[in-house]
């Protein structure tokens, strides 16, 4: 089974806000913890990882709907 776009992008996504709650509650005295700064980075990756997996699902759709509208009017 592959997994597609949209699959790994809400995985992305999962992760990536896992990290901010755990980077929130990393948070002691001050947010220049080297731990809070670590895991606000990996979020920082992760959320911008899963938007550009959204990004990709969309364009896939949207050629997708090209190449079935193109077939059609050919028929």
């Amino acid at each position: 089974m592959r997994i597609t776009p949209i699959v790994h992008a809400y995985f992305s996504l999962g992760i990536g806000l896992l990290f901010v709650f755990f980077a929130f509650e990393a948070v002691e005295e001050t947010v220049l913890n080297p731990l809070t700064l670590f895991l606000t980075l990996l979020a920082t990756f992760q959320l911008a990882a899963s938007y550009r997996l959204f990004k990709l699902h969309v364009k896939v759709k949207q050629k997708q709907q090209e190449k079935n509208n193109k077939n059609d009017k050919d028929q």
